[in-house]
Parts: structure tokens; C-alpha cells; sequence
């Protein structure tokens, strides 16, 4: 089986980690230890290994332990598709964060070349629940997984997407100052828009008769506002006709920053929104998984996956069911929990990490 894993994760001054070094083999890691101690500081360590801001989207001057506050590195033994490669990710004294495979300096992009991060964290149970930005966000994260540009892509439609605001909020009223703003507009939003139609398809196709213990979902691409324009000559027209309308609001109103995504239990046909706690907590795991098992095929190795807490809110069985299904797909994936006894279903299958509170020296103990 190709695989995708970690075999070490050094860590100097990150969060609240002075030093801390793991090495691992590809078998999943159980991480435990008290609350505070710096178990999900590792699980972001390792998020920071795929393009964006990490599992907590923070800025890198945030990521920097106190009071010293000199800046912080990660290093890693990445082994993807047969290949080794070693990563460098580092910030001084809060600047941007800087990248380097192989000992080659590389933008951040780069890393979705070599590796592919999933995550669930606690802040995600409320998905269904709450703001479209999350959706989206949510929606993007599994879009990167299988297509690395779409990073910038979105960056470039994000840019395009300011200036016209700056426009629009300034009332400038000649459309030569629209053209070509629009125009980079268009052809990015298209892309992204079929980026991740492309995703739900693929993991519409994963989740078909996946023999899973968890509940599939069926998802739906929607727009806040309308419907999304058909590809970028019809998204360039839709933005210079609703000038006048962007205008009034003083931001764009058209585009994929207005999507949403709609989720449905699929065998209870109820919406996602309205079921459960723990019935949307199963759904996000599934898609998760689904998410996995897509890019196995797609990437040719199963990804990182990085469950936070996600022992302490699923039963036993629940719980039993995720083991063996990580297992099953030949995932390396990094889990916390408070407590050891929450993994006893994954037995010698996983290898074990105790993180402790401590002046943040060797805070991580050695793998068993």
C-alpha cells in the first residue's frame, strides 16, 4: 500500500512547546494528556503542512510561544507516494510564515504538491448551525484536498474581489475601472465554482455504497443570492449588470464568495441543520472519511487526518467503528484525547503519545 505519513515532527517554540520531538511510524497516534498540556498544538503543527492557515487560522506571530516570542520552526520527515521529503516551516519574530522542501525555499502552495491534511476540530460541530462562511470554508478545505491550485485561485479572486469593493464603495461610476477587474474576477470565481462542484462529485462517489458505520450525507452547491453564474463569461457579464446594485450594498454581490452548502441526512431525508448534535457530529466524521477515501484514489495515498477531541464526543461503538475504518483505509491519523483508555479499541494498531504540561521542554514523551 502507497502511504502518506509522518515519521518525525520536531517542534521549537511553537505555542507552548519550547522543544518537542516525535518519531513515529505510519500506524495512527493516539496523542493524550491533560487539558492545556499542548495536544492540539501538535495536531497544528502538522495542519500548517498542507497550503492555508492551519487548522486554527491563526496569524504566525500567534503561533509563537511567550514571553520569549523570537519566532518558531517546524520540521518534518514527510513520506508521500515513495518519495521522503523534509519540511521547513518557520516564522521570526511574526512575520510571515516561510516554507522550505527539500532545502529548496518554496511558497506555501508548494506543500500541496507533496501532502494532503484533513481535519475535524471541536469548532466545526457547529457547522450546520451556523454562518455560510464556515460552510464555505469547510467546502474549500476538502476542494484543496483534491485540487492545490484552488489556493490560488481563490487568492486571485479574493484580490480581484477588494479592489472592485474599493470601487464600489468609492462610487466610481466609469466602467473602464471595472473591466479588467471583473474580467480576473470571472475567470477565477468559474474556477472555483467548478473546483467545487468537482469535489461534491467525488465525494458524492465516495460515499456511495462505502461500507461505513456512520451516516452519509448528500450535499448541495447553493447560492445565497440567486443562482451562480454559468462560467466566466457569464459570471463577467452577471458583474458589470449588477454594478449599480454592488453599488448600493458597497461590496459584490454576485460570485463564489455567496455560495453555501446544504447538507442532508440522506436516510432520514432530514436536513443537516436539524438534526441532532450527535447526528451532525457523525455527519461531519463521515465526510471526513468520504473526503479520505476519495483522495486515495485520487492521490494515490490516503491523507493525514487530524482528530481533535473526536474520541470524547462519539460512544463506544461509535468510536470502535472510526478506528477500524482509519485503519482499514491505511491513514496515519493524529488524534487527542484526555485520556488513554479512549483509544483502547485501536490496541497495537496505533502508537501512543503523552503530552504533558511542563516549561514546554520535551513536552511530548516518546511514542509507544
Amino acid at each position: 500500500m502507497t502511504r502518506l505519513y509522518l515519521s518525525q515532527l520536531k517542534l521549537s517554540h511553537f505555542r507552548s512547546h519550547k522543544l518537542a520531538r516525535v518519531e513515529c511510524d505510519a500506524r495512527p497516534v493516539a496523542i493524550y494528556g491533560p487539558n492545556g498540556a499542548g495536544k492540539t498544538n501538535v495536531l497544528e503543527a502538522v495542519s500548517l503542512l498542507s497550503p492555508g492557515r492551519g487548522l486554527r487560522r491563526a496569524s504566525a506571530e500567534d503561533m509563537t510561544r511567550r514571553p520569549e516570542a523570537l519566532g518558531w520552526k517546524i520540521t518534518s520527515l514527510l513520506h508521500s507516494l515513495h518519495q521522503t521529503h523534509e519540511i521547513e516551516i518557520w516564522s521570526e519574530g511574526g512575520a510571515a510564515r516561510q516554507t522550505r522542501i527539500d532545502g529548496k525555499p518554496t511558497p506555501q502552495t508548494a506543500l500541496g504538491r507533496i501532502a494532503r491534511v484533513l481535519w475535524l476540530v471541536p469548532s466545526m460541530d457547529r457547522l450546520w448551525i451556523e454562518g455560510a462562511e464556515g460552510r464555505r470554508r469547510f467546502l474549500d478545505r476538502m476542494t484543496l484536498s483534491f485540487t492545490p491550485d484552488h489556493a490560488e485561485q481563490s487568492l486571485a479572486y479574493e484580490k480581484a474581489m477588494r479592489e472592485r469593493n474599493r470601487l464600489l464603495k468609492d462610487m466610481v461610476r466609469d466602467p473602464a475601472w471595472y473591466g479588467a477587474l471583473e474580467g480576473q474576477m470571472a475567470e477565477a470565481g468559474a474556477a472555483i465554482h467548478a473546483n467545487r462542484l468537482a469535489a461534491l462529485d467525488q465525494l458524492a462517489r465516495a460515499q456511495k455504497d462505502a461500507a461505513t458505520a456512520f451516516p452519509t450525507a448528500t450535499l448541495e452547491l447553493t447560492q445565497t443570492d440567486g443562482e451562480m453564474p454559468n462560467g466566466a463569461e457569464a459570471l463577467r457579464d452577471a458583474l458589470a449588470q449588477n454594478r449599480a446594485r454592488d453599488m448600493a450594498a458597497g461590496r459584490s454581490l454576485i460570485g463564489p464568495h455567496r455560495a453555501d452548502l446544504y447538507g442532508v441526512y440522506a436516510a432520514k431525508n432530514v436536513p443537516a441543520r436539524d438534526c441532532s448534535t450527535g447526528e451532525q457530529k457523525a455527519l461531519l466524521v463521515s465526510l471526513i472519511l468520504a473526503n479520505a477515501r476519495a483522495l486515495a484514489d485520487d492521490f494515490g495515498a490516503p491523507p493525514l487526518l487530524l482528530l481533535d477531541e473526536v474520541a470524547a464526543h462519539l460512544d463506544a461503538d461509535r468510536r470502535a467503528a472510526l478506528y477500524d475504518e482509519i485503519c482499514a483505509l491505511g491513514a496515519q491519523a493524529w488524534m487527542t484525547g484526555t485520556e488513554p483508555e479512549l483509544f483502547d479499541a485501536l490496541g497495537d494498531r496505533a502508537q501512543y503519545l503523552h503530552v504533558s504540561e511542563s516549561d514546554g521542554v520535551s513536552a511530548v514523551g516518546s511514542i509507544t
